[in-house]
């Protein structure tokens, strides 16, 4: 490393990091609560000294933009960038976009956690709670990232840009708020949970909704009804053929390994109103996974001529076809080329600091870096500490010296993809 670079990794406050870390997870930031923890990041921001955009999100304006998604209704939220170095556009060297998102999901029945899902513990070199790792904890890594920077006197020759988001978990709108306000850059490090492994690719997944027909009647009466979760049956083991047809001999390199690279889950299902009532329907809701570079509606051309097959060997389902709709997030999938500045400058910051050079592969789940790249026209990777399946449950966790580790490299890939001024 340079003098520069060294003087950067070295002034990593690790201790700052946690206290922001502490007050961002105490505050609940699920969708449409974000406002208070995009607040606190802000000042957070103004403290180092970041030239500060914050900003009401206007819904009503972006929900009419092509890429806009949601799986809830947004009300409210604020857009939150920080910018240090060169924000006029005068500057020599490149611009670095650190994006990350401050909305956790629910923490669902607290009975289930050894720790307080919304008070930060620290036990066994480890951090507990909702969001040190999906993902306020590498947000936090990004800040102390700037402020190493700035406690080592480093001027950057181009700009970096902090981007603290809202409605990731929900289909990414924070982002694309922040595109639509003009910020955009020459590269972007979205620092989800890869356990450091630089993501160029990104997989999609497509929300769908299927409701399956049946006949009410009395429980007692059963034979005088149709159950829609018999009916279900076939169309159920034909979609789980259907995934492993599209998981069958993958050949993109950086999915290699991957059991089911592009999964199809049912994760709700619905039926009934009454214990002894047949059922009038069945929905099941879900998510079909996507491989970069597909074809979206030929994928959803796919599903929906699966379920049209199973349907087609059953005589009421003929009669009464099931019905297949795209409600909720629609992640595209993504991909950066891999020998793209952002990539190559990442892989050897990462390497001067922990001295390993990390692999390139391909991430499983949806992320903001589809709209950085498909909409903002970014080169953008995925790259952070942190499992991914440790996410979404109870006992979040993360170990605490890889969020310093994060910061050090984020620090280092500044100044060598922006430039350092002498």
């Amino acid at each position: 490393m340079t003098p520069e670079e060294r003087r950067a990794a070295e002034a990593v406050d690790a201790g700052r990091l946690f206290r922001l870390l502490g007050d961002l997870i105490a505050i609940e930031s699920v969708a449409n609560r974000e406002t208070p923890a995009q607040e606190r990041v802000a000042e957070e921001m103004r403290a180092i000294g970041l030239e500060t955009d914050v900003w009401e999100i206007d819904f009503e304006r972006l929900r009419r933009h092509p890429a806009y998604t949601a799986d809830v209704e947004r009300h409210e939220g604020l857009g939150v960038v920080g910018t240090m170095g060169h924000t006029d556009g005068r500057g020599e060297g490149r611009t670095l976009i650190l994006n990350g998102h401050i909305d956790v999901v629910p923490a669902g029945e607290v009975e289930r956690w050894t720790h307080p899902p919304f008070e930060l513990t620290r036990h066994g070199g480890r951090l507990f709670g909702r969001g040190v790792v999906d993902m306020k904890g590498q947000l936090c890594s990004t800040l102390a990232a700037a402020w190493a920077l700035r406690d080592a006197g480093v001027e950057l020759a181009g700009a970096l840009q902090i981007q603290s988001v809202i409605g990731e978990e929900d289909g990414g709108a924070g982002t694309l708020a922040a595109i639509e306000r003009g910020h955009t850059g020459d590269g972007a490090i979205v620092v989800e949970p890869t356990q450091f492994v630089i993501a160029p690719a990104q997989a999609g997944a497509l929300s769908f909704q299927i409701t399956v027909p049946g006949l009410a009647a009395h429980g007692a009466l059963r034979e005088e009804g149709v159950d829609p979760v018999e009916k279900f049956i076939p169309i159920f083991h034909r979609l789980r053929a259907l995934e492993a047809e599209r998981n069958d001999n993958v050949a993109d390199p950086l999915f290699l390994g991957e059991a089911l690279p592009y999964a199809l889950t049912m994760g709700r299902l619905r039926a009934g109103i009454w214990p002894s009532t047949v059922a009038e329907n069945l929905i099941v809701e879900g998510r079909f996974g996507v491989a970069p570079g597909e074809d979206l509606a030929g994928a959803r051309r796919m599903l929906e001529g699966a379920v049209t097959e199973a349907a087609s060997a059953d005589a009421w389902l003929r009669d009464h076809p099931p019905s297949v709709a795209w409600r909720g997030a629609q992640f595209a999938a993504a991909r950066t080329d891999e020998t793209d500045p952002v990539v190559t400058t990442l892989a050897g910051a990462a390497e001067s600091v922990r001295g390993a050079r990390p692999r390139l592969g391909g991430m499983r789940y949806g992320a903001d870096m589809r709209l950085l790249v498909n909409h903002g026209q970014v080169p953008t990777v995925l790259f952070g500490p942190g499992d991914v399946r440790g996410s979404h449950r109870p006992d979040e966790s993360i170990a605490a010296q890889d969020l310093a580790k994060l910061a050090r490299i984020l620090a280092v890939t500044a100044i060598r993809f922006c430039g350092a001024r002498d």
